[in-house]
């Protein structure tokens, strides 16, 4: 079985900002991104049907039996069941949606020439970037226990740590903990590889930390949160997903919210995720060209990779940042900050491509990983695409 994660045109829009830069499965909710699950669950590697520009980065191999998979669906036993019976041209659906074919096509089909099955179970769908945490706390915990069967943790010898839950807190080879608080009452916790939770960190399940993270002294993990491998955090998070490799080393609130890769948030700044009049939140929609209302009280900053604000930075509710934006200045910046603006609340300007590359490869330099040239042309064409969002210069 060859398995290719193909992106819904339709949905991979609504993912924006996230998916100018990656495939709708390589978002990350729960402990693993959707390709993750997606591969343990079948034991198999994946591949990718996305975006021209990003199949350098995420190519697609194609087999003579190939088991296509729509990118924004989520795994569980009832769809892998479903998808092992599927024979050569058939189609696994759900209210007119393809979930999943089998076929010698080199692209999805158009025309289904086998049998097509209506998938009777709920599923779970990302299909709008605030679905990213709203149902990242489920993904932790469906997450955990696929990850974990099986196996055993190092456990947790620090005798100044205190622990509730202990069969639900997994750790493992590499991690320490020093002198925390890790409460698995309420939902498991995971510590990756090499990863370190230091002195004084509170920390309340569900709770994912990524391979080689760290949550920073005094931090106050509040539940439902996925930190993502290479990142360091602090301050108070709540029911938030990082992709990885990413910053918020020191005090300020981060809460209903999702960070790319590579971005950066300096000292105390702070996201508002409930309004005062606790209306539903909006949020910036780009195939809308508009705000879009996402039924969620609670909703506070979508931020894409490589963007970084400076100290004392205020996000208000539903704040949608694209790619290598640059926030910083008193006041609230506006709730949609396009990809490559410099600014903040007094205006923003373009921050220019070869600037931003520069800082982006001197930030992965700090990780041991390089700025290739397949990322330069990933970050140029989203620089090109988004040039008519910037409407306060013309961008040569």
């Amino acid at each position: 079985m060859n398995l290719i994660l193909f992106d819904n045109p339709t949905i991979c829009q609504n993912l924006l900002p996230f998916t100018f830069t990656r495939p709708v499965a390589a978002i990350r909710t729960g402990i693993l991104t959707i390709a993750e699950k997606w591969e343990k669950q079948l034991n198999t590697a994946a591949s990718f049907s996305t975006e021209g520009y990003l199949s350098k980065k995420f190519p697609l191999k194609h087999a003579d039996d190939n088991v296509w998979v729509n990118g924004a669906l989520c795994p569980d036993a009832g769809l892998v069941a479903a998808i092992r019976q599927l024979e050569m041209g058939d189609a696994l659906v759900k209210d007119t949606m393809i979930l999943a074919v089998r076929t010698a096509d080199d692209e999805v089909p158009e025309v289904i020439v086998g049998k097509v099955t209506e998938y009777a179970s709920a599923i779970t769908l990302i299909d709008q970037v605030w679905k990213v945490f709203q149902y990242n706390g489920a993904q932790l915990r469906a997450d955990f226990e696929l990850i974990t069967a099986g196996r055993k943790s190092i456990g947790v010898t620090d005798k100044h740590t205190h622990v509730y839950g202990v069969e639900n807190i997994f750790i493992e080879e590499g991690a320490t903990v020093r002198s925390a608080i890790l409460n698995a009452d309420y939902g498991p916790i995971y510590i990756g590889k090499n990863a370190e939770v230091q002195e004084g960190a509170m920390i309340r399940g569900p709770f994912s930390l990524g391979d080689g993270s760290v949550v920073n002294m005094g931090g106050k993990m509040k539940g439902d949160v996925s930190i993502g491998p290479g990142c360091k955090v602090g301050g108070e998070v709540s029911a938030t997903v990082f992709f990885g490799y990413s910053n918020k080393a020191h005090d300020g609130f981060l809460g209903c919210s999702v960070i790319g890769e590579w971005c950066n948030f300096g000292a105390d700044s702070n996201t508002s995720n409930l309004k005062n009049n606790y209306e539903d939140v909006k949020i910036w929609n780009y195939p809308k060209g508009g705000f879009v209302n996402t039924g969620l009280m609670f909703c506070g900053l979508m931020m894409a990779d490589h963007t970084k604000c400076g100290i004392n930075t205020m996000f208000n509710t539903g704040t949608v940042t694209g790619v290598s934006a640059n926030i910083f200045g008193d006041g609230f910046p506006r709730n949609f900050i396009p990809s490559y603006a410099w600014g903040g609340a007094a205006g923003f300007s373009t921050y220019q491509f070869e600037k931003a590359m520069i800082t982006a490869a001197k930030a992965m330099e700090r990780r041991g990983i390089s700025l290739t040239d397949i990322d330069r042309e990933i970050y140029k064409e989203v620089f090109e695409q988004c040039a008519s969002e910037r409407v306060w210069e013309k961008v040569k």
